[in-house]
């Protein structure tokens, strides 16, 4: 597992490897490439892919994927071969089980959240409840 730095409370920078707790998100090996080239054209090392559910959309939350330099308290991280990936403590309990992938057809391209707790999304498949 890697190491990972985080700032506690008091400002000062703590190191945590076996202390973080372990999320049940899944990404594909087609998703784990594409994280891996698109942080390769950002020439940076230092972030990892952040997976959150939000309030809002049509069917009540969204999700959240994006690069981040931090670890915050409570967040559960998972490695892919090099690519981490994070949920904050809010999202672990929506996201239990969820596969990400991406696609990258003549009809679609991007990463696609395949979620079992989602009780139904909206038609375009962004927002789910």
């Amino acid at each position: 597992m890697s190491t990972a730095t985080n700032e506690n409370s008091t400002g000062t920078t703590s190191t945590a490897s076996d202390e973080l707790p372990v999320h049940e998100v899944k990404l594909t090996d087609v998703a784990a490439g594409k994280v891996r080239s698109l942080l390769e054209q950002e020439g940076r090392t230092d972030l990892r892919l952040r997976v959150a559910v939000q309030p809002g959309g049509c069917s009540g939350l969204i999700y959240q994927l994006y690069f981040d330099e931090r670890l915050l308290d409570g967040d559960a991280v998972r490695d892919y071969d090099g690519v981490e990936v994070v949920v904050d403590k809010m999202s672990v309990p929506y996201l239990s089980g969820a596969s990400i992938d991406f696609e990258d057809t003549i009809s679609k391209q991007g990463f696609t959240i395949d979620n079992p707790n989602a009780g139904g999304s909206c038609a375009c498949g962004d927002s789910f409840h």
